[in-house]
């Protein structure tokens, strides 16, 4: 139990099951200034993000300058060549790489808030490569500098790849770190109704990597005397906020959900946060809707939020569709022999097929033949009414983790989804995309009120479902996690989700 800067200690209350301020309180006015904790752990982390970038920089220049050599061979002969070439050596080795840092910088790739999310610092990334073509072509035109142009684009597209890959080792030990419990992450003072701060909670502590990390709930309202609150973390009321922040150490309040907080007691949060190195979120009341589809319109200083039908449709849809069938079709033809030997080895275990093909719903209601490599014994379906009782799942979902119709090698498969390759063939058929939700093995009239908003995409090989936990969640977490894809669905979501499958499927998380 924390004990206060005057030497008392706060008082907990047994039947509320609440930490309650001494008698005397704590300083309840706005002006009342308190030292709070500055969050300091990304510091090194930025440091060493800084050295990775220039590394990825000189290695970029590098690159072009071995390029640079072959295509002139005979340059060190010629007096005009070699001046040139110093130019370019003094450009690749000081200027790019110090030019790139600050292009990094400039775009917010070392800000706290974006360290450790990959899809975040891959914008940021494109965004200041963008910034440095840019750059390079303004400065040849200002100074008329006649500069190759496929020495830029290689040292422009070997430098992002560079740096991309710096920053993915990078992040793997960052998401390590977390991981392991070492304070890499911010800690959270979660405020809100019971219920509202449980459940950004539970999203928070389902995956340590997204550096989220609830230490205390802070309730805006006393409980009734007939309530007991019951949280795997301390729960605290009547306490002010950034004294309490500081009392336990943390960096970052959250306020969970409209009920929290009054507008006025937010706004008067947000002025207190002041200059004591604090975060402030907010989790808003419209939840789900994120990315383009949300606009501020503010109106005589009053911030209106507007919301946007999703758009499922248009160029994008196609180039979607098209980029998943070209897809399905190179992974066919690259992976052949691969699929091969699996359905042969399939075939070895007791001799049945090595398809297991089953009707399943899909895009806008219509059933469909799923293909997948087979990983049950062939007489699963009739055994299936025996372990009923047995399901660990809850929804429309049927999932034992050790369960006893799953062959030796079908194990294998399920763990590193192999078993989902076949359904390129779908994907190639037009029946599914890469990414989307999962189609369920169910009859159409299963889906009630808003799962059938599912069927307003096609069903998908991998989904943010898939990435965020797989069969470890439940069945209305899946549910709810696959209409938020519905309803902020992009091409750059989509890449996103298959960029965070590689590392889910590398892992073996949540599959059985």
């Amino acid at each position: 139990m924390p004990i206060l800067s005057d030497g008392q200690r706060p008082e907990f209350d047994p039947e509320l099951g609440v930490i309650v301020p001494p008698a005397n309180g704590m300083p309840r006015s706005v002006f009342a200034r308190s030292e709070a904790p500055r969050a300091t752990w990304h510091r090194p982390y930025v440091a060493w993000l800084v050295l990775l970038d220039l590394l990825a920089a000189l290695a970029a220049g590098s690159t072009a300058i071995g390029l640079f050599e072959k295509a002139d061979a005979g340059f060190r002969d010629d007096p005009a060549l070699g001046g040139q070439l110093s130019v370019f050596l003094l450009v690749a080795n000081i200027g790019v790489p110090v030019g790139w840092v600050l292009l990094l910088w400039s775009c917010g790739a070392y800000r706290r808030r974006a360290l450790g999310i990959g899809t975040e610092e891959l914008t940021r990334v494109l965004r200041a490569t963008l910034a440095m073509a840019a750059t390079v072509s303004f400065l040849a035109f200002a100074f008329k500098k006649d500069l190759s142009r496929m020495t830029v684009v290689v040292v422009i597209i070997a430098m992002l790849v560079y740096t991309l890959l710096g920053r993915f080792v990078a992040r793997l030990l960052l998401h390590r770190r977390r991981r392991s419990g070492k304070r890499a992450s911010q800690r959270m003072l979660l405020v809100g109704t019971i219920s509202d701060a449980m459940a950004v909670y539970s999203v928070a502590t389902r995956n340590p990597a997204a550096g989220l990390r609830p230490v205390a709930i802070h309730l805006p309202a006393y409980p009734r005397a007939d309530e007991k609150v019951e949280a795997p973390i301390p729960v605290y009321v009547g306490w002010e906020l950034v004294p309490l922040v500081r009392e336990i150490a943390a960096d970052t309040i959250a306020v969970c959900g409209p009920a929290s907080l009054e507008s006025y007691e937010l706004r008067k949060l947000a002025w207190q946060l002041e200059g004591t190195g604090l975060d402030l979120v907010v989790v808003p009341q419209v939840t789900d809707v994120t990315g383009p589809r949300i606009h501020v319109r503010p109106v005589e200083g009053l911030p209106l939020l507007n919301v946007e039908e999703p758009t499922i449709s248009g160029l994008a849809l196609l180039t979607k569709g098209l980029l998943d069938r070209t897809c399905a079709l190179l992974g066919l033809l690259l992976m052949s022999p691969f699929l091969i030997a699996v359905a042969v080895a399939i075939r070895l275990t007791d001799g049945g097929p090595a398809i297991f093909r089953q009707t399943r719903i899909g895009y806008q209601g219509k059933a469909f033949r799923v293909w997948k490599f087979r990983t049950m014994y062939v007489d699963a379906e009739q055994r299936l009414e025996a372990l009923r009782e047995q399901n660990e799942s809850d929804g429309l979902l049927f999932k034992i983790k050790d369960d006893p119709r799953i062959t030796r090698i079908g194990r294998w498969l399920r763990a590193r989804s192999v078993d989902e390759l076949p359904q390129l063939v779908n994907v190639l058929m037009g029946q599914m995309s890469l990414v989307g939700p999962r189609p369920l093995p169910t009859e159409d009239d299963a889906y009630q009120g808003d799962v059938r908003r599912r069927l307003l995409v096609r069903p998908g090989i991998t989904g943010l479902w898939q990435v965020s936990g797989r069969s470890d969640l439940s069945w209305e977490e899946a549910v709810r996690l696959d209409l938020y894809y519905v309803d902020n669905w992009s091409l750059a979501y989509d890449l996103g989700i298959l960029w965070r499958t590689v590392s889910v499927v590398l892992a073996s998380r949540g599959a059985y």
